[in-house]
């Protein structure tokens, strides 16, 4: 692989790209930019891939019917492509597919789908040279970035409009790309200059190789769960707060319960509940704190029924992890080459049901996380069910005319209903037949991800406001049952460094003379909750808060 400037800012970690499985996590840090590709050395691997490209050449030669090498594309395919125009038509491929609208992608989506196809051509399956493959590394690790745009794929033959956009990047079939590099956007041709590289002529299956698959919906997808599962580690974060404020029995989370109905995300939802209600307590109050009121012997659903409530929510999140990483890790366009047995598989393996599926089924339990942390916030400003806390959550009574967290509750139902608005399937619904009914079925894997990443950017808005209720609502329990505002003596060794990284990320320093909030006019939330989106959405300190969270959560062992 030519030398070629890389610009970094920090130091990086590596990943090998290898054709072996990537998981979320890795992939979620190349997209962050915080993982540098190695391209894999491996003889035998290489031979492959010469081989595979290899067959196609002598497919070509010797005049074989195979699809989108000497055939037209989609309903097209019965037309002949001669020998000597193969390669031209896989230039054509990337113009004709030139038709993305609406707003950019995120460009981590972009990076990793980038690494994602790499390493899926990797494994010598699809006929491409190594070449192709080195310039999707060389783009990544130069942090160069082409400009997708989000409208212009229905998951059914792959991302073909998206990745188009990568393939006229890497390889300069076109001055019609934009690439942002070195925090500027320029054209292909500039990037590809800037970068030290020539243009590639592409050979017979190299467009279609690059385009056939479900390389994006896949990084979409695999950045979406990357995101929820930090997101549903907050939510347990900020229930537990909220549960404690309101006074919770500890009798629902007993293991007792849980053994009788041993569904795995039940289990683990209680377990972890009991563990952040509990742990390190022992330590403040000599022994473990149990609630128990003499008027209620048991507690509303939205306390009492929590486990039975996240652990479908729980289970349905690991398996949808499984999913997309099956699914990015899998060889998806179409025709497959097989060197060992010289044949080619036309088949359909770049059609995006999997993901569509998982990204609708991911956008529901996002909105069934904010209806329960919704109803617990509703309980907390109401002193009918907030067993003695002031209405609101107003930090100092003595004003008449403060009104506590009302705009703030406002705001968190202002978003509450689009996040289970946007809960509702995309994949059952039924486009236009694509290009002379060829694509007659179809994933939408590609519109489902997105959806599901706009879910994810409305929750994390939504969690800055349940954390800020949270932190509020311990403060003043601590007030009325210890004579201060120092809401961490009523919080265990787990939700402590929540307690105290929320006050941080908003700047506001914790006293035990005062709540979160006091008066009104003493912040500015609006401020206060982009400091903590931004937080959250960078994976900044709250998220390190909650990493004793994140791990104890394994798919493979729920659900």
């Amino acid at each position: 692989m030519p030398p070629v400037a890389i610009h970094r800012r920090v130091a990086r970690r590596e990943t090998t790209i290898d054709g072996s499985p990537l998981d979320i996590t890795q992939v979620a840090a190349i997209g962050r930019g915080n993982r540098e590709l190695l391209l894999s050395s491996d003889s035998q691997l290489l031979s492959r891939i010469e081989a595979a490209a290899a067959l196609v050449d002598h497919a070509v030669e010797e005049g074989w019917p195979v699809y989108g090498v000497t055939t037209g594309f989609g309903g097209m395919a019965d037309q002949a492509v001669p020998c000597e125009q193969a390669a031209a038509s896989q230039a054509n491929l990337l113009s004709f597919l030139a038709t993305g609208a609406g707003n950019p992608v995120d460009r981590r989506h972009v990076r990793a789908a980038m690494a994602l196809r790499a390493n899926v051509l990797m494994q010598g399956y699809s006929g491409v040279r190594l070449e192709i493959i080195e310039r999707l590394v060389q783009f990544v690790n130069a942090d160069a970035t082409p400009l997708v745009r989000e409208l212009g794929s229905i998951g059914a033959s792959g991302d073909l409009v998206p990745l188009s956009t990568i393939a006229r990047a890497i390889t300069g079939q076109s001055t019609f790309v934009t690439v942002e590099l070195d925090g500027r956007e320029v054209d292909g041709q500039t990037a590809l200059q800037t970068l030290g590289l020539e243009p590639i002529k592409l050979r017979p299956k190299e467009g279609l190789a690059i385009v056939n698959g479900t390389s994006f919906s896949a990084a979409i997808s695999a950045n979406c769960v990357a995101e929820a599962r930090k997101l549903m580690a907050l939510a347990f974060a900020a229930q537990a707060m909220m549960l404690r404020a309101l006074k919770v029995q500890d009798e629902p989370f007993e293991p007792f319960v849980h053994q009788r109905k041993p569904h795995p995300g039940q289990v683990w939802a209680a377990e972890i509940t009991h563990r952040l209600l509990n742990e390190g307590r022992a330590s403040l109050n000599g022994a473990a704190h149990k609630e128990r009121r003499p008027e209620h012997v048991q507690d509303r659903y939205s306390l009492r029924c929590l486990p039975q409530y996240m652990g479908p929510i729980v289970e349905g999140l690991a398996k949808i992890t499984r999913v997309v990483e099956t699914e990015m890790n899998s060889v998806s366009d179409n025709p497959l080459v097989d060197a060992s047995s010289d044949r080619f598989y036309q088949s359909g393996n770049f059609l995006g049901q999997y993901l569509g599926i998982a990204m609708d089924e991911l956008r529901r339990h996002l909105g069934l996380m904010a209806k329960h942390l919704d109803v617990q916030i509703a309980s907390l400003v109401a002193p009918e069910f907030n067993n003695g806390l002031p209405s609101s959550l107003r930090g100092n009574d003595a004003l008449p005319y403060n009104m506590g967290l009302k705009g703030l509750q406002i705001t968190g139902n202002s978003i509450m209903p689009m996040l289970t608005y946007f809960g509702n399937p995309l994949v059952e619904h039924f486009p236009t037949h694509a290009e002379q009914f060829n694509q007659n079925i179809n994933g939408l894997s590609w519109g489902a991800a997105n959806f599901a990443w706009k879910s994810v950017e409305l929750f994390q808005h939504y969690l800055t406001v349940a954390l800020v209720f949270s932190v509020q609502a311990i403060d003043l329990r601590a007030k009325a049952t210890k004579d201060h505002f120092d809401g961490k003596v009523l919080l265990g060794s787990l939700l402590s460094p929540v307690y105290t990284t929320v006050c941080e990320a908003i700047d506001v320093e914790a006293d035990p003379e005062r709540p979160l909030l006091f008066d009104d006019a003493d912040h500015w939330l609006e401020e206060k909750l982009a400091l903590l989106s931004e937080d959250i959405r960078s994976g900044g300190a709250l998220t390190q808060a909650v990493n004793p969270i994140l791990d104890s959560f394994d798919e493979r062992n729920l659900g």
